[in-house]
């Protein structure tokens, strides 16, 4: 007989499926503040540079924590603390954009928000990993990554028909937002579960080096991509020189949600049967192309096109990246591996977003994306040695 975690919604683990609802909810929160916040920064006299930094150092100073909870859940065994800790720092501190009216003051809140996310994330990702049957990562991910981004996608379209029809200001939205996230916090206090194998402490010491070699030749491919991977601010920002009505921002960043939540599942589903590898290097190129054009063209017809195309690279890439983690790493020390990359990902983020932003406000406002699309490439070619040099799966003979 299934215990309660075990049991399926919708042919969805049960912890999986309320991960996703919880990442829904978060999602529709943070997505409304981010889809104006570069709005509300040019409204209070941030540059260019100071609003890629803000993203940057927030990421990136508190991404030192995504690896300490993620091996601290490997080494008490349990997840959920760390997701309603790190879920409710980022509903307690939402509401207080409110009261912002200078620039380091979205950097202060910013920063603590960020701690919220660095104390769930890998954790949240572990409890998922373990939850999942061998053979279904890619879908349970694709399925997560899906829900993550239906947020992404109501969070917007609440904020642009805020803007649109009522005699609401930034602030009002900023406050109004903090709702969805609350709802997060009981989701993940009622629903979800600790996995029986989770709960048994692991006592031994965790070292680096009993990483497989193979997975820090993935980081270093990801530190290489996330270089040219600023902010979506900066596309954001980049669009507003288009010449379209500001309201309008929240709703063409919902177009790159749209696509990739359509496509996160079936992408997802398909990573399994042919590999995560060549998906991921798809998912590169892609990105190469549409950076390159979003330095290229201008107009704001093609650059919707740009971000539907923006949203296919999100689904190939993000929930594969995580199911290609969770293949790598062993059992015991899948909290330590999601920490360790997504501290990557987090770290990388300052130095990407300096380069960014200096290029956009000293150079044009072409070169940081020219400079993305270089990058991607680059990672691409690296991605493409990295599944060459696969190790082959033993044959086991039962004559």
């Amino acid at each position: 007989m299934d215990t309660q975690e075990d049991k399926k919604i919708f042919g969805i683990s049960h912890n999986v499926f309320y991960a996703g609802v919880t990442s829904f909810f978060t999602d529709i929160s943070t997505k409304m503040m981010y889809s104006i916040m570069p709005l509300f920064l040019l409204s209070i006299g941030a540059s260019k540079t100071s609003i890629a930094l803000i993203e940057g150092i927030a990421e990136s100073t508190a991404s030192l924590i995504k690896a300490f909870s993620g091996y601290w859940s490997d080494k008490i065994g349990k997840n959920k603390p760390f997701l309603i800790i790190g879920y409710g720092i980022t509903a307690l501190i939402t509401p207080l954009y409110t009261f912002v009216y200078l620039p380091i003051h979205v950097l202060l809140l910013r920063f603590i928000e960020r701690i919220g996310k660095g104390i769930r994330t890998a954790p949240r990702d572990s409890l998922i990993a373990g939850s999942i049957k061998q053979g279904k990562t890619g879908i349970n991910f694709g399925f997560h990554k899906a829900m993550d981004n239906s947020g992404a996608i109501i969070g917007p379209l609440i904020a642009f028909c805020l803007l649109s029809f009522c005699t609401l200001d930034y602030t009002d939205i900023f406050l109004i937002s903090a709702i969805p996230a609350f709802i997060g916090v009981i989701t993940i206090t009622l629903f979800i579960h600790e996995k029986k194998a989770d709960v048994k402490k692991n006592t031994a010491t965790v070292h680096l080096k009993q990483l497989p070699k193979r997975f820090y030749f993935f980081l270093f491919v990801v530190f290489i991509f996330t270089l040219g991977n600023s902010a979506d601010a900066l596309l954001l920002v980049k669009t507003t020189e288009t010449g379209i009505a500001q309201k309008y921002i929240p709703f063409v960043y919902m177009i790159f949600n749209c696509v990739s939540v359509f496509l996160a599942i079936p992408i997802g589903k398909l990573s399994d049967k042919i590999g995560r590898e060549i998906l991921i290097i798809m998912g590169f190129i892609v990105y190469s192309v549409v950076y390159f054009l979003f330095g290229k063209l201008d107009g704001i017809y093609p650059f919707i096109g740009l971000f539907a195309l923006y949203g296919l690279y999100s689904a190939l890439c993000d929930g594969n990246q995580k199911a290609l983690v969770s293949d790598i790493i062993g059992v015991e020390f899948k909290g330590t591996g999601f920490g360790l990359y997504h501290a990557v990902l987090g770290i990388t983020l300052l130095p990407a977003s300096l380069i960014a932003g200096l290029l956009y406000d000293n150079v044009n406002s072409d070169a940081p994306f020219y400079f993305g699309s270089l990058m991607a490439m680059l990672s691409a070619i690296l991605m493409i040695i990295f599944a060459i040099s696969k190790p082959k799966k033993q044959i086991i003979n039962n004559d």
